[in-house]
């Protein structure tokens, strides 16, 4: 078996939200500054392979509708931006998840995705599009919402430093996202994060922690978790407590940045050949061979309805979002 072992970078940022496209420049130069950081930081010791960026670290939905975020902010991709992260992975012979962008797709007139790129030295690998918005806030289109989308809604991409599959934020409270990245193929799980306080990396919740290191151990997966640092005045009005950390495998917290806002880079070791082994090997506690999948009903039903609108027409909104959480609660109700 190749022998594959280097070390993964989770960067968390603290910059200012852009309000047009022009101001993403300054956080993309941030970004590469950061990876140029991780890298000269971890040259004595085990080699940065894998660079991870936060949810939004390029632009947030600072404005409240679709229609403002695809008029200032959204862009299709790729884009300048991922452009000169090739060319940084180039230069360091890496991959970098990208933070998240607000994507205008012309397929998909009317509508933004909030998503994550995957980048190695020959380009964009893929892109992962948020699936679990966080509803009701989020006006961002999932793709699971949209008839006729037959692009993957789980990609995973085969690299020579592993398979390596990403999901955003609140997609991580769904097991369901985490499971189907593994039933994939992923063996690294990237968590691209703006998790706000209470629900942090700190107690009494926790979820931040406990979430990561569960979702580890059931897939049997290196978790790289990048949250966001930045401040109150950055992030008005949540406060965003950091916290990134990688877990292997086994639930076992590698590395954790220091709680509280700010920039940090934690790095820990991947070791992929140790986890190919552990899934080839092990018999008990294999959650992925061991899933009984027709026990569960449950998703041979809808729970939360799909969309299915004309987003030039009614939009995606905080009151239609509303609306669809009334819907499936409803849906509860009538079991």
């Amino acid at each position: 078996m190749e022998h594959i072992r280097y070390s993964v970078a989770a960067c968390q940022t603290d910059m200012a939200n852009p309000i047009d496209r022009k101001g993403m420049r300054a956080n993309t130069d941030r970004i590469l500054s950061m990876i140029d950081s991780a890298v000269a930081g971890a040259a004595p010791f085990l080699p940065v392979r894998l660079a991870v960026f936060p949810e939004f670290a390029h632009a947030a939905p600072v404005f409240p509708t679709a229609a403002e975020l695809l008029e200032k902010l959204a862009i299709p991709i790729p884009n300048e931006h991922t452009e000169r992260l090739t060319q940084k992975a180039r230069e360091h012979d890496l991959y970098i998840q990208s933070g998240s962008m607000l994507e205008a797709d012309p397929k998909w007139p009317g509508h933004v995705f909030n998503t994550s790129c995957l980048i190695g030295p020959d380009g964009v690998l893929y892109k992962y599009r948020k699936v679990n918005t966080w509803i009701p806030y989020e006006v961002h289109t999932s793709p699971h919402d949209l008839e006729g989308y037959n692009d993957p809604l789980f990609p995973v991409a085969d690299t020579p430093i592993g398979r390596i599959g990403c999901a955003i934020c609140y997609d991580w409270l769904f097991p369901e996202a985490t499971r189907q990245l593994a039933a994939n193929g992923a063996e690294v799980l990237v968590r691209v994060s703006a998790y706000m306080d209470p629900w942090g990396a700190t107690e009494p919740m926790a979820w931040w922690t406990i979430v990561n290191r569960c979702r580890a151990l059931e897939n049997i997966a290196y978790v790289a978790a990048a949250n966001q640092g930045a401040s109150l005045k950055h992030y008005p009005p949540y406060s965003w407590p950091g916290g990134s950390q990688v877990v292997d495998y086994d639930g076992r917290l590698l590395a954790e940045a220091s709680p509280g806002p700010g920039e940090r880079i934690v790095t820990a070791p991947i070791d992929i050949s140790a986890l190919r082994h552990e899934r080839a090997s092990r018999r008990g506690h294999h959650l992925l061979a061991h899933l009984r999948t027709e026990a569960y009903p449950v998703y041979q039903r809808h729970q939360y309805p799909p969309q299915l609108v004309d987003a030039e027409e009614t939009g995606v909104s905080y009151e239609r979002n509303n609306s669809l959480i009334d819907e499936a609660k409803r849906g509860l109700d009538n079991r």
